[in-house]
């Protein structure tokens, strides 16, 4: 890492500006960025200086990002696709305790199929679900709460920065470490959304809960062969298959799903490639922007006085916030390997694949995932989420609105976990 001491500062920038238009661009111009090709012009020219500098400085760095960025989008693009050809039908009572097993199961499957592919399976039909009720403002906020974020942190395949740590060499099972803090976390949102939502039921006018109960039909589900497609992905990751056999497989698995399910069953998911396209467009840019940025914090990072696990947890946390918490998981991360060189690791745990302290990995893997929660530009399924419900005719907080709920809902979640795991 030697050659890497002298980075001049400037290269890193683009890192930090791309992130800034990122989270800037869908609040400032959002008819401009709606447009898969204008994202990937903006991303273009923000990467191109650091892609120069790094093909004449570490062409080898360079073709190894790129490799992890290939294993990256193959993951998503696996779990999205195959997810959007299996659709779940039918409208339950929509009774408190009916919604918290909706957001129960969504926070188990999140960890099997992705944040994102549990989000687009199980969002329309629980809005089918409470579409007679009228206090209903808060469901799809705790959906993004627990479905879209918190729920997937218990494996790789739940959100991708927990898939980054394993491609850089944290083992598959480790994640399961998690589950203390992520059982804390689920159960205390779901006692808090239970008895929410039995308030809000207690308002609702007798007329429309009658008719919620005339309308009721069981679930049904269509496109079951894609289960079988989804355990191949897993068991491709879960089995360890070295690249490039994993991502052949992965892929494959998508052939299969395109083949065997009918287009109807898609169209009546109203299933797009639209959020993959993008998530690929803006990931390339990230990837190649983020290089000079860690290798300067592999190098120099236990000089920023970040060397606490509750620092980890709430820097990592608040970046995720506003920015993808993807690349926030990978900054801290070689942060908490240059600090653990620097200071070692004081009879602690070493997670030896990425060669960082486990109670630091923990806090940043815990920060990064719930964090992206306290707004709807700190995880992609977020914004899915809101557009979906939206078209569905029901009212969602805004930008400001969300934040007063994750505000006074998150914050003292996340002061509590910091006090019980990372004090």
């Amino acid at each position: 890492m030697n050659q890497f001491l002298n980075i001049p500062l400037a290269i890193c920038a683009p890192f930090v500006i791309l992130l800034l238009l990122i989270a800037i661009m869908p609040l400032a111009c959002p008819a401009f960025w709606e447009k898969n090709r204008n994202k990937a012009i903006v991303a273009a020219i923000v990467g191109i200086p650091v892609f120069v500098f790094m093909m004449l400085k570490s062409p080898g760095q360079l073709l190894h990002t790129f490799s992890e960025y290939i294993s990256f989008i193959v993951l998503l693009a696996s779990l999205f696709i195959i997810s959007g050809g299996i659709l779940i039908k039918g409208d339950l009572k929509a009774t408190p305790i009916v919604n918290t097993a909706f957001l129960l199961m969504g926070a188990l499957i999140a960890n099997l199929i992705g944040t994102t592919g549990a989000s687009m399976l199980l969002i329309r039909p629980l809005l089918n679900t409470i579409r007679e009720r009228k206090h209903i403002v808060h469901i799809p906020v705790f959906f993004i709460f627990i479905v879209s974020n918190i729920g997937g942190s218990l494996t790789p395949l739940g959100d991708p920065p927990l898939f980054m740590g394993y491609l850089r060499g944290v083992p598959f099972t480790w994640t399961f470490r998690l589950f203390p803090i992520w059982l804390f976390a689920v159960v205390s949102l779901l006692i808090v959304f239970y008895i929410w939502d039995s308030i809000a039921y207690k308002k609702e006018d007798r007329i429309d809960l009658r008719q919620d109960v005339q309308s009721k039909m069981p679930l049904t589900l269509s496109g079951k062969i894609n289960l079988l497609f989804l355990v191949g992905v897993i068991a491709a990751v879960f089995c360890q298959a070295p690249a490039p056999y994993r991502e052949l497989i992965m892929i494959l698995m998508i052939v299969l799903s395109l083949v065997f399910t009918k287009k109807e069953l898609r169209a009546e998911n109203n299933f797009t490639y639209g959020p993959i396209v993008e998530v690929a467009i803006l990931f390339a840019g990230i990837f190649i922007t983020m290089v000079p940025l860690l290798l300067l914090l592999e190098t120099k990072g236990a000089s920023l006085g970040i060397i606490k696990p509750w620092q980890f947890f709430w820097f990592s946390g608040g970046l995720s916030s506003f920015l993808d918490n993807t690349p926030t998981y990978v900054t801290f991360a070689s942060l908490a390997s240059s600090v653990t060189q620097s200071i070692g690791h004081a009879g602690l745990s070493i997670v030896h694949g990425i060669g960082v302290r486990e109670d630091l990995l923990l806090a940043i893997s815990a920060g990064s995932v719930f964090m992206g929660a306290n707004t709807y530009i700190g995880n992609g399924p977020n914004f899915m989420v809101k557009s979906i419900v939206e078209e569905q005719g029901i009212k969602v907080p805004h930008f400001f609105g969300y934040m007063l709920y994750s505000c006074c809902i998150l914050l003292p979640l996340f002061g509590l976990i910091t006090l019980i795991f990372f004090h």
